[in-house]
């Protein structure tokens, strides 16, 4: 249920054929129109691409990370300089994490109390604490327009015990957070924990519910399960979460990934795959995945997509191949403007279908097209 008077929630319309919403919600820095997928800018960048460059690919909201900006510049630094909006140039929403995913992602680095985790920095070594209420001071400072709590995230599979302490750990850790924050235009979101355990997720979102907060997010997956799990686990997740609050997805995935996921009800998504496999050589398109370093590129003429506007789409493919075989740094840039740009077109052509009640033929046609998708890196 919204509670602060600079956010609202609103759902227009949900598809006919399943749970997909179109829906919007409104933050002191705009709206996002959601289904909405939020790139990855880590320590206040999207690798490569400048802020004009990212609102070009259709891009309404950014996510960045609370540890790696802790550790540098630093937050009292980025509040001095007038919070993450001003030092960046971006003047739409941002959402920025926790820090609760470096927990699993530095776990040779981590120990975890019930206090908060502690961590060796990946910088120098230095060790470095995050309780529940310092993760939502260092966002309070950041001054995103959504504030993420601080959860225990564990590899899949696992334990049960393990996953079980560690979505109790994540329900306890997420009251502190809720009472320690204060900012008004600062929306703070819930994350349900469990694993694959379904009635441990459901109970999870049920108390979390009760804490009460602006939105909520299901956490903890594509960190190793199998993906008929993980969609299975998504399903049960949103059934349990309010209707009138956004559901965000963190970390997922690929396109295909996308899609199966608006179809159980989820608003919003963030992944580091769009850039993280552009600047690695892999283009998304409509047929699934090219790796432009392939010797059968070397001179074709076409685009990646004809029907793309993005600046890598003005080039044939292999001039792209070029680039890459040639180690010049243009390549990773347009690669990752490219695969961004299809996300985004690939939400908006979502929005349009929720909108016209089409959604189940729409997603149809994009999983056939992805069909002949190679696998790719689905690391978050």
């Amino acid at each position: 249920m919204m509670s602060q008077s600079q956010f609202s929630f609103q759902v227009d319309r949900t598809d006919p054929s399943g749970a997909a919403r179109r829906s919007r919600f409104a933050t002191p820095h705009g709206s996002i129109e959601m289904p909405a997928f939020m790139p990855v800018g880590t320590v206040g960048s999207v690798k490569g691409l400048d802020v004009a460059a990212i609102r070009a690919t259709g891009t309404q909201a950014v996510l960045a990370n609370t540890y790696h900006l802790a550790l540098r510049p630093g937050e009292e630094v980025v509040a001095e300089l007038g919070g993450l909006h001003a030092l960046m140039g971006w003047d739409g929403p941002i959402l920025t994490d926790s820090g609760g995913f470096q927990i699993v992602s530095l776990a040779e680095r981590t120990t975890i109390t019930e206090q908060g985790a502690q961590f060796r920095s990946h910088i120098d070594g230095s060790l470095w604490e995050l309780t529940p209420e310092r993760a939502v001071a260092i966002q309070e400072r950041l001054g995103s327009d959504i504030a993420m709590v601080l959860d225990h995230v564990v590899p899949l599979p696992n334990e049960p015990q393990v996953v079980r302490e560690a979505a109790d750990r994540s329900i306890r850790w997420a009251a502190r957070c809720r009472r320690s924050a204060t900012r008004p235009d600062q929306a703070l979101f819930g994350i349900v924990q469990g694993g694959l355990d379904l009635d441990l997720r459901q109970a999870c979102a049920e108390q979390l519910r009760g804490i009460g907060f602006i939105g909520y997010a299901v956490g903890g997956l594509s960190v190793g399960e199998k993906n008929a799990d993980m969609l299975r686990t998504i399903e049960a997740t949103t059934a349990a979460l309010p209707a009138d609050s956004p559901r965000y997805l963190m970390g997922v995935g690929r396109p295909r990934d996308l899609l199966e996921a608006i179809d159980r009800g989820i608003d919003l998504f963030d992944c580091v795959m769009p850039t993280r496999n552009g600047r690695n050589g892999l283009a998304f398109v409509a047929s699934g995945s090219l790796r432009v370093r392939n010797k059968q590129f070397e001179r074709d003429r076409r685009p990646l997509e004809p029907d793309c506007p993005c600046p890598a789409c003005r080039h044939s493919r292999a001039y792209l191949r070029h680039l890459f075989m040639a180690g010049e740094m243009l390549g990773p840039v347009l690669l990752s403007a490219h695969n961004i740009t299809h996300y985004q077109r690939l939400l908006a052509g979502a929005r349009e279908a929720i909108e016209t009640g089409q959604y189940a033929a729409f997603r149809a046609a994009r999983l056939a097209g992805y069909a002949a998708e190679r696998s790719v890196d689905r690391k978050v």
